[in-house]
C-alpha cells in the first residue's frame, strides 16, 4: 500500500468527474501541494503515441514497454496489464493521489452525482468518505456541492493530515 495518501472519485460516465478534478488539482497546486491524477478509461480506447512516430513503432514491434522523454516530460507506455496497486507504487514524490473511475480497491472513495444524468451515486453514500452533488443529499458523511472544489481541497487536506497520525 501507498505511503502516498490515494482517493478515488467515482461516479457514471458523465457526471463530471474531470472537471470537477480538473478544478480540485488547480486548487490543491494553489497551495503548494503536489498532485498525481490517475484516469480510469472504461472503454479500452486511449492512445498515448501517435501512429508512425518512433515510439508508436516500437510497440508495434513489440515492445512490452516503450518510453518517450525530453527535458520536460516523459511517457511510459504499458503494453500489458498493470493493475492500479502496481501504478501507485510507481508514483513518488507527490504529496496525494487522485484516481478518477476506479471503484474497486481499498482506497476512499468520494461520490459524485449530477442530477441531469437521472442516476444515483455509483455507491451508497454511507460507503464514501464525502460525496459531491448538485442538489442536496442527506447522507451521514460529509457533503458537498458540485462547484466547490476549494471546500473538497480543506477537506482532503483535514483527512490527510488525521490520517499521517
Amino acid at each position: 500500500m501507498s505511503s502516498i495518501p490515494v482517493y478515488t472519485f467515482v461516479a457514471w460516465s458523465g457526471t463530471g468527474k474531470t472537471t470537477f478534478l480538473e478544478k480540485l488539482v488547480a486548487e490543491l497546486k494553489a497551495r503548494g501541494l503536489r498532485v498525481a491524477t490517475i484516469k480510469h478509461d472504461a472503454h479500452d480506447c486511449f492512445e498515448v503515441d501517435k501512429p508512425g512516430k518512433d515510439s508508436w513503432r516500437m510497440t508495434q514491434a513489440g515492445a512490452d514497454i516503450a518510453v518517450i522523454m525530453s527535458d520536460t516530460h516523459s511517457a511510459m507506455m504499458e503494453n500489458r496489464p498493470v493493475s492500479l496497486d502496481a501504478m501507485i507504487a510507481r508514483i513518488h514524490d507527490v504529496d496525494v493521489i487522485l484516481t478518477e473511475g476506479y471503484t474497486p480497491g481499498p482506497w476512499p472513495k468520494i461520490g459524485i452525482r449530477r442530477a441531469a444524468t437521472g442516476k444515483d451515486f455509483r455507491f451508497p453514500a454511507e460507503e464514501c468518505l464525502a460525496v459531491i452533488s448538485d442538489t442536496p443529499v442527506e447522507a451521514a458523511v460529509p457533503t458537498f456541492a458540485l462547484g466547490d472544489a476549494r471546500s473538497m481541497a480543506d477537506f482532503l487536506l483535514a483527512d490527510m493530515k488525521k490520517r499521517q497520525g
